[in-house]
C-alpha cells in the first residue's frame, strides 16, 4: 500500500511527539517547551499539529492493504 505525503507527514508527527514524551519521562526535559517557552502560542500549536496527526493516524490502523500481485 502506498502511504500518501499526508500519511508520511501524521507519522512522522507521531514520532516526534513520541520522542518528545520519552525525553519528558525518562529525563524530565521537554525539548518543545525549552526551545519556545513554557506557555506560548508556538508551543500549544505543535502540541495541537502533534496531536492530529495522532488522530489522523488512527485511521492508518484501518486502511486496507492492497492484495501483492506475483509476476510470474
Amino acid at each position: 500500500m502506498d502511504r500518501t505525503p499526508l500519511d508520511r507527514l501524521a507519522i512522522v508527527l507521531v514520532v516526534i511527539g513520541a520522542l518528545n514524551w520519552l525525553l519528558i519521562g525518562l529525563f524530565g526535559f521537554n525539548p518543545i517547551s525549552d526551545l519556545f517557552g513554557i506557555d506560548s502560542f508556538i508551543v500549544r500549536t505543535i502540541y495541537s499539529v502533534v496531536g492530529l496527526a495522532g488522530i489522523y493516524s488512527i485511521s492508518l490502523l484501518f486502511r486496507q492493504s492492497e492484495p501483492i500481485e506475483e509476476n510470474n
